[in-house]
């Protein structure tokens, strides 16, 4: 495999920003299926590669793996004016596709991602059903618009809940930014990605979890989930996960 770091200006931002690039070292004249690896909250686009064997696991596939940067950014147009969506959606695999040999065909993408980057991959699945066939989230913040709720209660700092309020503004509820409203939005299209989630029992967003698996399958999306009794939010838990996403995407006959 070939890992490649890859700095160039965006637009969207207004700023140099760098994307981890794995690719195989002999692939078919054919362009790359890709898979979209989005990291967490506190997390950059060097950790799926520093914290699991995402290399390893993808070595006998013939598939690139792009990891971007977003910040702390909620894969969101912010309301401090960085345009993180537009980065992530539109810009990043514009450019992917410039530099190396990738697929545009939806058949082709999907997207995965922890945590923050869980709610980012359900975001990309549910926003862009045309582009993606495909997308996981592991232990995902999937339901954000259940914080503005006063009556639930999740355990998050000062800090973070100032930034949510920076990024997302005043409301969140019924936005292209909420992944319920958006599951009950795409529901009714023929281009319902495939929906693979995982969480464990003892993640604090494991509430979260439920109420969107819930809503997928009440919706009839098909959706592959599993929990975890007792796992909570770590890196020992999403290296293995990760690899079942792999496998899954294999069992449904979207890589080989």
């Amino acid at each position: 495999m070939a890992l490649i770091s890859c700095r160039f200006f965006s637009d969207a931002l207004g700023f140099q920003n760098e994307v981890m690039v794995i690719l195989p070292e002999k692939f078919s004249k054919e362009p790359l299926k890709t898979l979209y690896l989005l990291h967490g909250y506190s997390d950059d686009h060097t950790r799926w590669q520093r914290q699991t064997s995402i290399e390893r696991y993808v070595e006998n596939l013939n598939l690139a793996v792009v990891m971007p940067n977003v910040h702390r950014s909620y894969y969101t147009d912010t309301q401090y004016d960085y345009h993180y969506w537009r980065f992530i959606s539109d810009e990043l695999p514009q450019k992917m596709r410039q530099f190396f040999p990738l697929s545009e065909r939806r058949e082709n993408n999907f997207v995965a991602g922890l945590s923050m980057g869980g709610y980012g991959a359900a975001k990309l699945g549910l926003r862009c059903p045309d582009k993606y066939a495909a997308f996981a989230t592991l232990s995902g913040a999937l339901h954000l618009a259940l914080l503005e709720e006063e009556s639930v209660q999740f355990d998050i700092d000062l800090q973070i809940a100032k930034e949510f309020k920076w990024v997302f503004g005043e409301k969140l509820t019924g936005t292209e930014n909420d992944t319920i409203h958006l599951l009950k939005k795409v529901a009714g299209s023929d281009e319902k990605p495939f929906i693979y989630q995982c969480c464990g029992t003892a993640d604090f967003l494991y509430p979260m979890n439920v109420v969107f698996r819930n809503i997928a399958v009440k919706e009839g999306y098909d959706i592959t989930y599993t929990e975890e009794e007792g796992a909570d939010h770590n890196w020992t838990y999403w290296d293995a996960k990760i690899k079942d996403v792999l496998d899954w995407l294999q069992e449904k006959g979207l890589v080989k």
